[in-house]
């Protein structure tokens, strides 16, 4: 992520949300946001890690909140989503972010028995986009048959002309995220009809920068990731429109709001620890999140929620402040 590009959307931003603020003198002050609960005096830390998919939101929204609550240290690790859950169970974290929902296995025993309650906030959007290098020609869309074949376990698929005879006999170059990312279980349950079903002789990171430097430093390269990544790279790489049965459809910010883009359309969430709470700066920093859910994902490059999305949202903060 390119974090200068919304340092430069920061400030308007920032000022932006200070003039809402000033005039939504109607709120309750159970919503203020972090200016009107004195953010400029409000100190410590906010510990967040998880999904690399998720973290330049959550990035955003640091950087964002940084100029309503300077003297708070808003700090964003891209463990996985099942990485940041581990540390997230474990007290380790205040925020978890998560491009898939949290799965029995995480829930109960880890968090349970840990006691450590949460609720599951959506923050935004995403189209997950399959990507080629940007010199690619022969591809300009793929079925959802086609992915499977060339990611499900055991695949032999090895070359282009493997999955279509039309394409060239270039070698096939597979980057993705590690099993610890959402975004790997949610590819591979779409995909491949089970979640954690893959091929395994294919280049894994957690980070997926490092997906964009695969692809892109390899003609035959293709992989997998948020919608974010696509933007910020989109001069080295090319998105595949996807064909899951109506025609290609291309992933945007429209056909993953219209459900036109399926099946790799998805919500992306925050889980706050109830116990954080607490902690004045924490709780002001998801309020400004969530009042700020529009131009967080703008500033981001995702897909802003939908109005039922952010009454869910406000709905699962809520219940959390108990």
């Amino acid at each position: 992520m390119k974090l200068t590009r919304i340092s430069r959307l920061a400030v308007p931003l920032a000022v932006g949300a200070l003039l809402l603020s000033a005039c939504g003198g109607d709120n309750n002050t159970d919503n203020a946001s972090a200016s009107e609960n004195g953010g400029g005096s409000l100190s410590g830390a906010v510990k967040i890690d998880g999904s690399s998919t998720v973290a330049p939101l959550s990035t955003a929204a640091a950087e964002l909140f940084k100029e309503e609550a300077p003297g708070v240290n808003v700090t964003v690790g891209t463990s996985g989503t099942g990485g940041g859950f581990e540390k997230f169970c474990a007290g380790e974290t205040d925020i978890s972010d998560a491009s898939r929902p949290i799965d029995d296995a995480e829930e109960a025993p880890i968090c349970a028995d840990a006691g450590i309650e949460y609720s599951e906030i959506p923050v935004a959007n995403d189209a997950l986009t399959v990507v080629v290098n940007a010199e690619n020609d022969w591809v300009d869309c793929l079925t959802t048959e086609q992915l499977k074949a060339i990611w499900e376990p055991g695949s032999k698929v090895s070359s282009w002309k493997d999955v279509d005879s039309s394409f060239p006999d270039e070698k096939l170059e597979l980057f993705g995220p590690g099993t610890d990312s959402g975004t790997f279980d949610y590819f591979t349950d779409v995909i491949n009809g089970e979640e954690g079903a893959s091929r395994d002789d294919y280049s894994p990171s957690e980070d997926d920068n490092v997906i964009v430097q695969g692809v892109s430093g390899s003609s035959g390269g293709l992989g997998y990731f948020g919608y974010t990544y696509f933007e910020e790279n989109s001069e080295a790489l090319k998105a595949l429109e996807i064909d899951s049965g109506n025609g290609c459809v291309a992933p945007s910010a429209e056909t993953s709001q219209d459900g036109t883009y399926t099946p790799l359309s998805r919500p992306l969430f925050i889980y706050p620890a109830k116990g954080s709470i607490d902690k004045p700066q924490v709780k002001a920093f998801l309020e400004f999140y969530l009042e700020n859910d529009a131009d967080i994902a703008e500033a981001a490059q995702y897909i802003p929620l939908n109005d039922e999305q952010k009454s869910e949202a406000q709905s699962a903060f809520d219940s959390l402040l108990g």
